[in-house]
Formats: C-alpha cells, structure tokens, sequence
C-alpha cells in the first residue's frame, strides 16, 4: 500500500470541506428559511384566534394530497421556476433585473397577439410560435434596462422598476381598448386560437406541456453557467467586471445576454399564463410571480437546478394560503402577511448564504 501524501490528504479535506459547505448553503439555509418562516406564521395565527398548527399541515400536506392539488401547485411552479432560473443568470452576471414583473406582461402581451390574430394553423407550429413570441418579447423587454445599462451606466434596478409600471400600463390599455375583446363586459382580450392552447398532461387537471419545458430551460440554463465557456464569461462579469475586462472579455455584451436571457424566461412564462391557463389576456395576469422569481432565485442560491426546488416550495406556499382561506377561514390579509413573512426570511437567508459563498 502507498501512504497518500500529506498534500494529497490536505487537498482531500480542503474539498470535502468545500463540499460540506455548499450543502449547507444549498440545504440548511434555505431548510432553515421555511421553517423559521412558517413558526413565525403559526405564532401569528395563534395570536390572532386560529390554529396555528393548520399552516404546517396545510402548506406541506393538504397542497399535495391529491392528484388536482399536485396539478394545481406545479401549475403555479411554472412560471416561478422559469423566472427563478433566468434571474440567476442576471444575478451571477451582477445584474439586479427586478423587472421579471414587466417582462412576464410583455411576453403575455406577444403571445396574445400571436395566439389570436393567426388562425388555421397547426397546433404545434401555432403553440411553437406563442412561445418564441413571450420569450422575445420578454428579452426585448428586459434589453432595454440592459442596453441603458451598458450605455449609460443606468441602474438596471431603476429601469427595470420602471418598466414594470410601463409594461402593467400597457396591459391595462391594450385589454381595454385596441385588443378588448368585442363581446365581453370586462377588460379582456380575445380567447386565443384552439391551435395556440398548451395541451395538458394530467388528466381533470389543468396541469399543461409547460412543467416539463420549464424543467428542461432550468437543467440547459444551469449546463449554460457551469459547464460552457459563455456561462463562464457570465460568472466571471459578475465576479469582477474589471477583472473581466482585463481579461479580455467584453464586459456589456456579457451583461446584456444575461439580463436578455432572463428577460426570455420571464416573458416565456408570461406565454405559458396565457396559452397554458387563462388562454386570454386580462389587466391582471400575474398574481406576483415576477416579484415571487426575485426570492426563488436567491433561496436557490442563485443556481438554476436550485430554482426548481425553490420554486416548487413557493408554488406549494402560494397553493397553501389559497386553502388557508378557503379551510380555515384565514382572511386574506392575514395569508398576505404570513406570505411576506416567508419571502423576507428566505431573501434574509439567501444573502447570508451567498455573502458564506463569497467569503469562502
């Protein structure tokens, strides 16, 4: 037997030590998010006259319990994971795209217009095309902050903020006047062609193609940052754009594909919305998710394979304060703030999780 030299032995326990501490980034924390999160949650229902012990039950039993609640909370995982996954780009590059809110409405806004204005053709070209149209629109979106950005040396979180406002303003506009549907008493667009539907996968669930599109863009996305040269170039911007450029790599054009590419995926899921669910365009076709991606992407520690986890937690969240209400009796407000209590202590953890990162 060959003793292993003591380099060797220092090496094996410097990785293992790393490795040890990526678990518990990547687990613990966020583990330790939620819990936290859903005590505090429970504390606030006991003072205020319910049972307490009905958010733990209902958030991680009762959302999964049957066949509709599954279909129903990996429906809303949907577009959760999407815009989770592409903000991860953004923030690995140092982009603060908060502006997924008004790329999800652009895309929807593209995918409408695709959906309803080209008849007779067949649902795969039709359904292919609604979504090239969302996530175009959704990068095109997110490039104008990205090229001000670049240009200008204006805050993208600035920009993006407003974007979002110009982007809702839009949608109210346009599903109240130039694409108001004729024959309907509230503002809405026109139902989307049969041919642009997504097809559902579950049956007596409204559970849609899109779960397993979202799925694969999160694994190619995370293939993209770690195991291809572009993503390299991402991660090393983030990193330090001075070292970057030093480097010799060009810093704006490397800012400007993240925040495009996170653009694409928050306008894809804006598609997904109206082809997948509401199959029309309405003033309020988000409850939220674009702000909901911003929490996603920091609890998976800004790892796309990570924004599948988180963001199946926070679609079982959402599905769980949906029966909060509807079973316990829970008002509205008082979900809202058990809500805002969860997503304060995940974006607390994943900042202590990512300043770990850095300083390791």
């Amino acid at each position: 037997m060959t003793a292993v030299p003591l380099a060797g032995a220092d090496g094996l326990a410097a990785r293992n030590s790393r490795r040890l501490a990526s678990l518990v980034r990547a687990i613990v924390l966020p583990a330790a998010a939620v819990v936290i999160a859903l005590a505090c949650g429970a504390l606030l229902l006991y003072a205020t006259g319910f049972d307490g012990a009905a958010l733990f039950r209902v958030m991680l039993v009762d959302s999964f319990a049957d066949t509709r609640s599954i279909g129903e909370t990996l429906l809303k995982a949907i577009p959760l994971i999407l815009i989770g996954a592409g903000l991860c780009v953004a923030f690995r590059c140092g982009i603060w795209n908060i502006g997924a809110e008004g790329q999800l409405y652009a895309g929807a806004i593209a995918a409408t217009l695709v959906g309803t204005s080209l008849h007779g053709l067949p649902p795969a070209l039709h359904i292919t095309l609604v979504i090239i149209a969302g996530a175009l629109a959704g990068a095109f979106w997110a490039g104008i902050a990205g090229a001000l950005r670049v240009a200008f040396g204006a805050s993208e979180i600035v920009t993006t903020i407003m974007l979002n406002y110009v982007a809702l303003f839009l949608t109210s506009w346009l599903v109240t006047g130039p694409m108001k549907d004729a024959g309907a008493a509230y503002p809405q667009s026109a139902r989307l062609a049969r041919e642009a539907w997504m097809p559902r996968i579950i049956p007596e669930t409204r559970l849609h193609l899109g779960i397993l599109v979202a799925l694969a863009l999160a694994g190619l996305l995370y293939v993209f940052l770690f195991r291809m040269g572009a993503g390299y170039r991402v991660r090393v911007v983030g990193t330090s754009a001075d070292a970057a450029r030093y480097a010799g790599m060009n810093v704006g054009r490397n800012m400007l594909l993240a925040i495009c590419i996170s653009g694409a995926m928050a306008g894809l899921a804006g598609a997904f919305e109206v082809a997948g669910v509401t199959r029309r365009l309405y003033q309020s076709i988000s409850p939220g998710y674009g702000f909901e991606g911003i929490a996603v992407a920091l609890l998976a520690g800004n790892n796309p394979l990570g924004a599948i986890a988180s963001g199946g937690l926070f679609a079982a969240l959402r599905s769980g304060s949906e029966l909060l209400q509807i079973n316990e009796q829970v008002p509205q407000v008082l979900v809202q703030v058990i809500q805002g209590i969860v997503i304060l202590l995940v974006v607390a953890f994943g900042v202590l999780g990512a300043r770990l990162r850095l300083r390791r």
